[in-house]
């Protein structure tokens, strides 16, 4: 039964307004993720949910079904999601934003979608969930070690700018391939959060050079509100040998 049974089960608990559930490590996979969807369907009382499905082999098809399951979820205030170092690619995570965004009364979010096979098309359906999240000020997104170019982080930095209550990010990049342009784009997207008093923002090893770094200081500098910030760009890896 595994992950399905455990579905079939929570889908019972119509009260649950708190539910947290670690299957990190597993191989669940699509058949069982879909089930647990299934539940959650049935969930409309959470309010708070945190859910652990990193490395499960769960691929596009199991994402589309979690997400259709979490829409339902429309009263969710706090959510932490992670499905890193799955089979994940465009079309899940464009399925999964979109159910996602039904979710209009989240203030914290974490999503966690590193080590997937996430592009561009990725990164751009993110935008109209993001969009929609006006009371959310606190934000944690994961996508590091993805395949996201200049377009993508572009565009997901405009979303993050229609988040006018955000005050609180934590954006990791790191191992992209947004290189100069992508930093600018994001640089002066971010430079219209006015209200950010604390961000985080890892773009190491993504071919930026003198340009974007520039760019992106002088948008930062646009934050007037920022009491707290981390910046990590480092470019160039460094491979050791010990003899």
């Amino acid at each position: 039964m595994g992950a399905k049974g455990l579905g079939s089960a929570l889908a019972n608990c119509i009260n649950l307004s708190n539910l947290t559930l670690s299957l990190i490590n597993n191989q669940i996979g699509d058949v069982g993720v879909l089930g647990l969807g299934s539940a959650l369907a049935n969930c409309i009382n959470l309010t708070n949910l945190i859910l652990d499905l990193s490395n499960n082999q769960i691929g596009n098809e199991g994402t589309l079904g979690l997400g259709s399951g979490l829409a339902y979820c429309i009263n969710l205030s706090n959510l932490t999601l992670d499905l890193s170092s799955n089979y994940i690619g465009d079309v899940g995570t464009s399925g999964l934003v979109s159910a996602l965004a039904n979710c209009i009364n989240l203030s914290n979010l974490k999503l966690k979608l590193e080590y997937n096979q996430i592009g561009d098309e990725g990164a751009l359906d993110l935008v109209p969930a993001l969009k929609n999240y006006i009371n959310l000020s606190n934000l944690k997104l994961y996508i590091q070690y993805n395949q996201i170019g200049a377009m993508g982080v572009s565009n997901l930095g405009s979303a993050l700018a229609n988040c006018i209550n955000l005050s609180n990010l934590k954006l990791n990049l790191r191992s992209n391939s947004i290189g100069d342009v992508g930093t600018s784009g994001l640089g002066s997207a971010l430079a219209n959060c006015i209200n950010l008093s604390n961000l985080k923002l890892d773009l190491q090893y993504n071919q930026i050079g003198d340009e974007g770094m520039s760019c992106l200081g002088s948008a930062l500098a646009n934050c007037t509100n920022l009491s707290n910030l981390k910046l990590y760009l480092s470019q160039k890896q460094l491979i050791c040998f010990r003899l």
